[in-house]
C-alpha cells in the first residue's frame, strides 16, 4: 500500500528528529484512506531516549479518543533514529505490536515509511504531494 505524504510533512519528521538530537523523538501519524495529514509529536518516555521510544500513553490515548469521535485516524508512528540508519533497529523489531500500525522512522537525513505486520516490518512506498 503507497501512501501520500505531503513535503510539508516529511520536512516537520524531519525537524523533530533534529530538534530532539540526541534523543530520539516520537509522535503519531494521523489521517485518513492512506493519507497521513498530521504529525503529532508527543513526548518520549522511555527510560534510555538516544537508543529507543516510547510514546506518552497518555496522549496515544487522547489521539484514539478523539479518532473515534469523528477525528484524524491514527496510522501509526513516528521516531527517529538520531546517528542510525532509516530502518527498524533491533529494539524496534523487538519492541513492535505486530499490529499493522505505520511506522515513519528518521534517519540521520531520511525517512522512510514501514508496516508493522504479523510477521515484521515490512517498506512501504510513499508519494509525495505538494502542500
Amino acid at each position: 500500500m503507497a501512501f501520500e505524504v505531503t513535503r510539508a510533512i516529511l520536512d516537520r519528521l524531519l525537524a523533530q528528529a533534529v530538534a530532539a538530537f540526541p534523543q530520539e523523538c516520537c509522535g503519531i501519524l494521523l489521517g485518513h484512506d492512506g493519507v497521513i495529514e498530521e504529525v503529532r509529536p508527543v513526548a518520549n518516555v522511555a527510560a534510555d531516549r538516544r537508543r529507543e521510544f516510547e510514546i506518552d500513553p497518555q496522549a496515544l490515548t487522547e489521539a484514539h479518543r478523539t479518532a473515534r469521535a469523528g477525528g484524524r485516524s491514527v496510522l501509526g508512528y513516528f521516531h527517529s533514529h538520531p546517528t542510525g540508519l532509516a530502518e527498524p533497529s533491533a529494539i524496534d523489531r523487538a519492541q513492535a505490536a505486530h499490529d499493522g500500525s505505520v511506522w515513519a522512522i528518521i534517519g540521520e537525513s531520511a525517512v522512510t515509511f514501514w508496516r508493522d505486520g504479523e510477521t515484521g516490518f515490512v517498506p512501504l512506498s510513499y508519494t509525495v504531494v505538494d502542500g
